[in-house]
């Protein structure tokens, strides 16, 4: 018999369809010679620090170093305080019994670092020795399936995959513990239980910083001046080259600007006519990140909300894999796109792009096998939706349409720079499209035309004078950053908190971000969750508690966001055959200093008592 366990009851009932398996049993199902079983999530979760005989909390205890990791069962709460969850034992004695009766296992959790510590925590603590093989796919779909049991690999062949998702948890474990515990007793606050963490701290750090920035920004006014030349009856506005601090300096400018002079139209001299074409690529196919950025922005969704929509969709056979980091694929996925864009030819809102697509040579920017990890960026599976929620469909149409525009032509546009000489300088730009391209799929503003005063721009020629019909004196103020929502955030965290724009960049450092696009969404949850931030309209704002805590770690390593976007890139390395005990050892050498510096940093901090009630410990 062989048994194939999944990460998910609905997931193991997708896999036994395709196989035809229909006998319903208790925890598993069976027939064709296969029994199909799961897990739900995670089953195992390395052990508290009492089972390692740390009992209770004492800074005696600190820094906690157990010289081998145990597995332990999932913890519900009772009246009588955590037990092991009946359910999750009950199913753990359901696989031990079908492992013990298998000729052989096939792993069907998801193809990624928690999938693969999902198996492996259950296959090491039923002690099971049997070989097994992992099944490795990036859709659900029917055909996939079975392509994916007809190429399936040794087990060993992730081994290194489960190193790097084991030191994670590891690491998570130590910082997180360590630090939790020393930072509440240190505190002398009775009763405190104040969560750190190895990603969830530094994400912290980034938002109460900008919000305090923000918050303690005081606002700078300037002048500028504005001026309206005359082309033959099309007025546009020029703005002066300078700011000035003082309303006289600007004043002064107003005053040099001259209408008529003599009864010659010479208000505006045209000193300079820059008109450069430029191409504007399409942008890369989505991962899990941009997705979440994208809904955020769209939408309003937050990250974890996208997350459970796509992984429905998923699991429904209509995208592939959603937990990916990557934004490309490779050519032999590319090989499939024509027949997709081509399912997409009936959708209300992308079927004229579609069409025009299928007699198109598609742009093959997103196609680059070498920046393929795990999976490829998000797609279609060219299965015909039905019946979804607002919600789903809006998820849907975002990955749908992002392949319309990832595989279609640039954009072609002109941007124009004026310089007008009228006593001072004054700069007027305009941008014209002249081929939409990949813009035509979605048809929003551009980003970078939303601060341009002038739709269009006349065609005016270097030298020659024109007519002044309006001129003002305009008075500003400069603007603090803003606070971070969650599509700012989760851009940041993908750059350790580094502000790049430029999506190739910013994809070029994902391995040094903070988390992964399959954890981020569950930072933002649980610093929630924590009561360290809320979300006020459409930000992230951190509350009293979370300033609070903010302060007293905010210039230790454990709140450094760089730092722990190196750990992030080195457990991708460790994914490439990296030395584990190097980062094992390296962990606890930064728990010792961090829970150190914590037990003498403790004290500072300021917290109502009132505010720490439920908050709970962070591994």
């Amino acid at each position: 018999m062989k048994v194939i366990i999944a990460e998910k009851p609905s997931v193991a009932r997708e896999i036994a369809k395709v196989f035809g398996a229909t006998t319903k049993k208790d925890g598993y199902i069976e027939g064709k010679g296969f029994t199909f079983t799961w897990a739900f999530g995670h089953l195992l979760q390395l052990a508290a620090p009492q089972e390692y005989g740390y009992y209770g909390w004492s800074v005696q205890h600190l820094p906690m170093l157990p010289p081998k990791f145990k597995l332990s069962i999932r913890k519900v709460k009772t009246k009588d305080g955590l037990v092991d969850d009946p359910s999750v034992k009950k199913q753990l004695d359901t696989i031990q019994k079908l492992f013990d009766e298998s000729t052989e296992i096939i792993v069907a959790t998801d193809a990624g670092r928690e999938g693969e510590l999902i198996f492996r925590y259950i296959y090491y603590y039923l002690k099971c020795k049997k070989p097994f093989k992992r099944l490795w796919i990036s859709s659900q779909t029917d055909e996939a399936i079975k392509e994916g049991f007809r190429n399936l690999k040794p087990g060993s062949d992730y081994d290194t995959l489960f190193n790097s998702a084991h030191c994670r948890s590891q690491s998570d474990w130590l910082v997180g513990m360590n630090a939790t515990q020393a930072l509440s007793l240190s505190s002398g606050i009775r009763g405190a239980v104040l969560s750190l963490g190895r990603v969830q701290t530094p994400t912290l750090a980034m938002i109460c910083s900008r919000y305090l920035e923000n918050k303690n920004f005081v606002p700078e006014t300037f002048y500028q001046v504005s001026i309206h030349p005359d082309k033959d009856g099309q007025v546009f506005k020029a703005i002066s080259a300078e700011n000035y601090k003082t309303k006289e300096e600007a004043q002064a400018v107003v005053d040099q600007v001259q209408d008529v002079e003599g009864g010659f139209p010479q208000g505006g001299h045209i000193l300079q006519v820059e008109a450069k074409p430029r191409k504007e690529p399409p942008p890369l196919l989505h991962d899990l990140s941009s997705l979440q950025q994208e809904a955020n922005k769209r939408k309003g969704f937050t990250a974890d909300q996208t997350l459970n929509i796509l992984q429905n969709l998923y699991e429904n056979k209509l995208v592939t894999y959603p937990r990916t980091g990557s934004r490309y694929i490779g050519d032999d996925v590319f090989a499939g796109v024509p027949v997709l864009i081509e399912k997409l030819e009936q959708h209300p809102l992308f079927g004229k792009q579609a069409i025009a697509l299928g007699s198109a040579t598609l742009n093959k920017r997103s196609v680059n096998a070498k920046k393929v990890t795990d999976h490829h960026a998000v797609l279609t599976t060219g299965e015909t939706p039905h019946q979804l929620s607002a919600d789903q469909q809006a998820i849907y149409d975002m990955v749908a349409g992002r392949m319309l525009e990832a595989f279609h032509q640039d954009c072609i546009k002109e941007v124009t720079k004026i310089v007008v000489q009228s006593g001072a300088k004054f700069n007027a730009s305009g941008t014209v499209i002249h081929t939409a391209g990949w813009r035509a799929v979605f048809n929003d503003k551009e980003d970078d035309k939303k601060d341009e005063e002038n739709a269009t721009l006349p065609k005016v020629v270097q030298g020659e004078n024109l007519p002044i019909t309006a001129k003002a004196l305009l008075e500003k103020q400069t603007k603090p950053r803003p606070l971070y929502n969650e599509a700012s955030l989760l851009k940041a965290l993908e750059t350790a908190g580094k502000e790049i724009d430029d999506e190739e960049l910013r994809y070029a450092m994902k391995d040094s971000g903070l988390g992964t696009p399959a954890t981020r969404a569950a930072i933002i949850e649980t610093l929630l969750k924590r009561n360290y931030i809320i979300r006020e309209k459409k930000n992230l704002v951190p509350t009293p508690t979370g300033i609070a805590v903010y302060e007293v770690v905010k210039n230790q390593q454990i709140a450094q966001a760089e730092l722990t976007g190196t750990w992030e890139k080195r457990l991708e390395e460790i994914r490439s055959g990296a030395s584990v005990t190097d980062f094992q050892n390296e962990i606890k050498t930064y728990t010792r200093a961090i829970t150190s510096e914590l037990l003498a940093q403790g004290k500072s901090l300021k917290i109502p008592t009132a505010a720490t009630t439920g908050v709970k410990v962070s591994a």
